[in-house]
């Protein structure tokens, strides 16, 4: 049968055009570029100029740029064009250390336990998650409601509730772990089984604060000293492969900040975050026997099926090899003298884009601030976006 591509939510996706025509002089002072398509043209390169990466590394770190330059805007307006400039290469090299620091963290290896969550749709198998889970030595569950799963035949608020346990299992202690989400998702929940970012952060929270037990939220009575423990989440990775999973994440974390002001917590550190689609992008899959998303599909393609298999998947992984091979949805390459100089947009609903995210610890958070020139007590989210 046919596979056909399906979409993985519902919302509005805004196309990107890549520009290449390249200014001679820096542009005078004026806001940061709108849209992505004029950053490229105008400051890319001049930017790009000043760095010492390869041109699919600037590629992958350029939509973070442009993202991190109408978040702070306000930084950016009206300052000379020297200036602005030497801000956003401060930035770019910001990620790109950030990159290297985070480059050898394992997602997928031997002693790493993998939790998956899986919508119920027919030929999403949870074999896309054990058999590569089994191949590098990590055990592996797998929650799909109707598949037999840890929760065997249940309903889907059954398998929700297995799974939040889980997480706040996960939360408790220090193992190692990585959670892997695959189906339909909105920028506020996981679609497949209605948790709202919120209702997850919770979970987190609750286990940390050794109350893995509680639901909805409430963190039970914990003895003052074990309420108060710290929250250091980053032993634990989140990868979402469906809609908008880039917005989803960004909302966790903010949703994690705000719980742990709520709570009077300390937070120390959020969890590794991969998202399969950038913002305001929608997840595709390929739809037949198999019902396989795209961005897990290549992970797959590069670190199952590929021989020989590495030690374990890194976190550079994702962010150098599979997001090159996703560049290729919805563009072609365009070839000069044997060699892959630039790619056309065709389609842009095929484009993904995916993202990583890590989280900064408190003197990262004061470089940024410097940085961005923004005064020492101005708040920061800690989910960071490296490409």
């Amino acid at each position: 049968m046919p596979s056909a591509p399906l979409v993985l939510g519902i919302a509005i996706l805004f196309g990107i055009a890549l520009g290449s025509q390249l200014p001679t002089t820096a542009p005078a002072a004026e806001p940061a570029a709108a849209d992505f398509a004029t950053f490229t043209r105008d400051e890319s390169p001049l930017i790009r100029r000043q760095l010492q990466v390869s041109d699919r590394e600037y590629r992958q770190i350029e939509p973070t740029l442009w993202h991190l330059a109408q978040r702070y805007h306000g930084t950016l307006v009206g300052l000379p064009a020297s200036q602005r400039l030497d801000r956003l290469v401060g930035l770019a090299d910001f990620i790109e250390r950030l990159r290297d620091t985070h480059a050898d963290e394992i997602v997928i290896g031997e002693g790493q336990r993998l939790l998956g969550l899986l919508d119920p749709d027919r030929g999403l198998d949870p074999k896309e998650v054990t058999t590569i889970a089994a191949a590098y030595g990590a055990p592996a569950t797998v929650w799909k409601q109707g598949a037999g799963g840890p929760t065997g035949p249940a309903t889907n608020a059954d398998t929700a509730e297995g799974f939040l346990a889980a997480v706040r299992a996960a939360a408790a202690d220090t193992t190692p772990t990585t959670i892997v989400v695959l189906g339909h998702g909105l920028p506020t929940e996981i679609q497949s089984y209605s948790i709202p970012c919120e209702t997850l952060a919770a979970a987190f929270l609750d286990g940390v604060a050794g109350n893995a037990g509680a639901g909805d939220g409430d963190a039970g009575t914990q003895p003052p000293e074990r309420a108060a423990r710290p929250v250091d989440l980053g032993h634990l990775a989140l990868v979402c492969d469906d809609c908008f999973s880039a917005d989803f994440l960004e909302n966790l974390g903010a949703a994690l900040e705000e719980q742990c002001q709520e709570r009077a917590l300390d937070l120390v550190a959020l969890p590794t975050c991969i998202a399969g689609t950038n913002r305001d992008r929608y997840g595709i899959a390929d739809v037949g026997e198999k019902f396989v998303p795209h961005f897990w599909k290549d992970v797959i393609e590069l670190y199952y099926v590929r021989r020989p298999l590495p030690n374990a998947v890194v976190l550079a992984d994702f962010f150098e090899s599979v997001d090159n091979m996703m560049y290729g949805y919805g563009r072609t390459p365009v070839v000069e003298g044997g060699k892959v100089v630039t790619y056309r947009l065709v389609n842009p609903d095929l484009v993904q884009d995916p993202v990583v995210f890590v989280s900064l610890d408190d003197a990262e958070l004061v470089r940024l601030r410097t940085i961005l020139g923004l005064p020492p007590d101005a708040p920061l989210p800690r989910l960071f976006d490296i490409g």
